[in-house]
This record gives structure tokens, C-alpha cells and sequence, in this order.
């Protein structure tokens, strides 16, 4: 895959939640909430200011990013299924514990 988001976009790939059972009961993809954690892939150079400096993004590939659950605007790039928005539409960075 090569796609290089432009300005403050941000190209996530959202991460599903383990999938589980209350009562027996198994809930249809199509019942299911979109995932509100992502895995950053692709990060844009940053938007440009009015006076032509340019302000880089805080995210960088590879980081977990909380995403709100219908923001930014879904693609599909060769089968896989992603979400690109910009920076003002992250809520935030999770820690990586280790």
C-alpha cells in the first residue's frame, strides 16, 4: 500500500474489540459498534499556517489512537477497511505499556 495523506490527515486502521458473548448470545457484524481504538498507518506533513510555517503532526506511525465512533470518512484500499480524518479528530494517544 502507498498512500501518503496530505495537510493534518491521519490514515488509522481501526483495531476490533475481542468479540463476547453475554448471555450466549453472539451480536451480527451488522449490530456491532465501530471500533473506537486505531493503529495510526500513514501521518500527512502537517497543515501550513497562514504565514507559511508548517505544524507537524503530534501522531506518527504505529501509535494507538482513540478515534470518536463515526468520525473521519471510511475507505477501502486493496480489500482492507480505513478510516482517514484529520488530527483535530483524535481524541487521544494510548500509552503502550510494557
Amino acid at each position: 500500500m502507498n498512500v501518503r495523506p496530505l495537510a493534518d490527515r491521519i490514515l488509522v486502521r481501526r483495531i476490533e474489540e475481542q468479540e463476547t458473548k453475554r448471555g450466549g448470545i453472539i451480536i451480527p457484524d451488522t449490530a456491532k459498534e465501530k471500533p473506537q481504538e486505531g493503529e495510526v498507518v500513514a501521518v500527512g506533513p502537517g497543515r501550513m499556517t497562514e504565514d507559511g510555517k508548517r505544524i507537524a503532526v503530534e501522531v506518527k506511525k504505529g501509535d494507538r489512537v482513540l478515534i470518536g465512533k463515526y468520525s473521519g470518512t471510511d475507505v477501502k484500499i486493496e480489500g482492507t477497511e480505513y478510516v482517514i480524518l484529520r488530527e483535530d479528530d483524535i481524541l487521544g494517544i494510548l500509552a503502550q505499556t510494557k
